[in-house]
Order: structure tokens, then sequence, then C-alpha cells
């Protein structure tokens, strides 16, 4: 799907038109909400964009959430949950809907078991989910990215890293989440050779290999997949036990935004930088100096700003009553990216006038 602007364009300007602040520093307190500021007078519709916990990552959607609300003339409530726990963003959307918002884009923790929650705030308002989708629920669209795909994407890094194959560790915050098994399962297919067409909601597994145990293949075998529920100092502490664990480990996939941060540090401890080789998701820029300094293979990197201006735009949109936004795919597709040495210096440059920097 294309879109008549480029987030970087946009961002840059919106970013040198509003200060994005600290979820903390916007309402005084520790809860992780923000509301986007008012940009005219009158009545304005109000919209929330909820997120699965506080990370950078979100803070760059938060910015496309802040620009949607000034070319969109909408209210953004910006809703971070202090931590990766289903029953706390319950919570913090249930206070949110007591302030009168009138439609919700939402990140999923626990898609399965939080269907006929999902399905009760849709009867109430306009709802759809980014990032991390829930298939299931009746959500009107979802935006994001191919989650399998960019699984894949992250395995052909190590693929490549590692041409003769060996053990692979996995690292992520949770899997209840759906993007975490379709990340987890991509990974895992590509390093055991599977070919899997790529057809969002088609032709994706709808089983997954489970999640204790080793599985084996002819060149590759994952000893393991360690979960840290969302918190980074126990990705640390969980990759530091397995290089322990598993002293022949050949390779690393972190598939959460924190987690080659935590992976790296691991290795750096235990003297294994460049002997183990390291993939994972998103633009941390540990993550990004490890790349450029040859200590990481690649990582796949998502658009979390147009996530944000997606959202608010589709939500302001079927405010409007234009239904015709919602495509008959249910599915807008907010493609990934590969980022490796030869285009590291570039993206990151990119990011840093993204972020004003």
């Amino acid at each position: 799907m294309k879109f008549r602007l480029t987030c970087f364009a946009v961002l840059a300007m919106a970013m040198a038109g509003c200060q994005v602040e600290d979820p903390a520093k916007t309402t005084g307190n520790t809860n992780g909400n923000t509301k986007a500021p008012d940009t005219g007078s009158g009545k304005k519709h109000s919209v929330a964009f909820v997120t699965n916990q506080i990370a950078d990552f979100w803070k760059i959607a938060e910015a496309g959430c802040v620009a949607a609300s000034k070319e969109f003339n909408i209210d953004v409530q910006v809703i971070m949950p202090p931590e990766a726990s289903a029953v706390v963003q319950k919570q913090k959307v249930e206070d949110a809907m007591t302030t009168g918002i009138e439609a919700i884009a939402i990140s999923p923790l626990d898609a399965d078991n939080q269907v006929e929650w999902i399905n009760s705030i849709g009867d109430k308002i306009p709802l759809i989910t980014h990032d991390s989708d829930a298939p299931k629920s009746n959500r009107l669209v979802y935006i994001g990215m191919d989650n399998y795909a960019a699984g894949r994407a992250c395995g052909e890094i190590l693929k490549k890293a590692l041409p003769d194959g060996g053990q692979v560790l996995l690292c992520i915050g949770r899997l209840e989440q759906d993007n975490s098994k379709y990340r987890r399962q991509g990974v895992i297919d590509v390093l055991l050779g599977r070919d899997r067409k790529i057809d969002f909601y088609q032709s994706q597994p709808n089983s997954f290999d489970p999640t204790e145990g080793e599985i084996k293949g002819d060149k590759f075998t994952i000893v393991a997949t360690v979960t840290d529920q969302g918190k980074p100092e126990v990705a640390l502490q969980k990759c530091e036990d397995a290089l322990v664990t598993y002293p022949e480990l050949k390779g690393i996939a972190g598939l959460f935004e924190y987690n080659p941060p935590a992976c790296y540090q691991a290795l750096k401890k235990a003297n294994k930088l460049k002997q183990i080789a390291l993939a994972g998701f998103d633009e941390n820029d540990v993550t990004l100096q490890a790349i450029k300094d040859g200590e990481c293979a690649g990582t796949v990197v998502q658009n979390p700003y147009e996530y944000g201006f997606q959202s608010v735009r589709v939500l302001k949109e079927l405010l409007d009553g234009n239904k015709g936004v919602i495509p008959e795919s249910k599915y807008i597709d907010i493609a990934p990216r590969a980022i490796t040495g030869e285009n590291v210096e570039k993206y990151w440059e990119e990011l840093k006038r993204l972020k004003g920097q």
C-alpha cells in the first residue's frame, strides 16, 4: 500500500514543530500515558493509541501520532503501559474509556486470551490493531508488518552469517503475543530449510514448533527459546545463563527491540563477540552500533512512526463515517527492512534525522 507521504519527511516536520515528551513527564506521574497537544479550537474527535509497554520503539510511534493529530485535527492519547502485562494494559484502556475516547488502536499483549475483551471494546467504539494483531477478534483492520515474513528475514540474516550452521538460541519477550509467535516461527522455518509461501494470513503457518526442547534440522539446531516477559534485565540474565548452558552455541536471534542489546551485553561479558553470530529486531542504538562494528550480523526494522500516523489517520476516517478506509484484506502493510553492514550507516543517519538528533 502506498501513502502520499514518507515517514522520514513527515517525522522531521513533526519533531521540528513539537517536542515529544517522556510519558511520565507529560502527565506528572509514571503511568505511561501521554496526550497529544491541542492544535485548534472547538470540539475534536478523541482517539487512543495503546502500546504493549514503554520502549524507545514506541517513542517513534508516538511522534507519528503527534504529527497525525496535527494534520487531521484530532486529539490522541498515547498510552504506554509501564510493564508488558495484559492485566495492566486492560486497566489502562478501561481508564481511557472513561475519558471519552471515541476509537482505539491497540497492540494486544495476549491476543488469544484477549479476544472477548477486545470484542467488548469493539462493540462500543471502532477498534483496530497495530504492531501485533488479534486476528480471531472483530478488530476492523491490522496496521503493521507481516511478522512471519519479518521473522524469515531475521532467519536469513543469521543463515548468511552461519553458512556451516550450528546451535542457535532464540530470545524473545513473551510468546502470548501474535507477533512473537510468527517472528519465532519465521526464523525457525528459514534455519530448518522450510520453504513456505508468504501470503499474509493465507499461507502462513497455522501450527507452531514446540517452545520446549530442541528443534533439529540438517544444519541448524534451535537449542531453546527463552522468554523474559518484556524485562531487559531478565533478558540479559537469561542470555548469560544460556551461554553457560550451551557452550557450543553459534548464533543468537533477539526478536524484540531490547533483546539484541541484552544479548550483545551478555556476549561482551563472555568475550564472545564476533564468535557467536547475533541477529535481531528493531533499531536500538546499541544494535545499530554493533552492526556498524561488525559485532551483529543485522537487524530487521519496522516503521513505528507509520504505525502511529496511519493508526490515527484510519481512526479519524472511521469516525468521519468513511468505512472505505478499511481494505478488503483488513490489513494495511507497513513493510519491514533488513539492516546489515551494507546499509546501516545510511539508515542510522535517516533515523537520527527522524528523531531530530
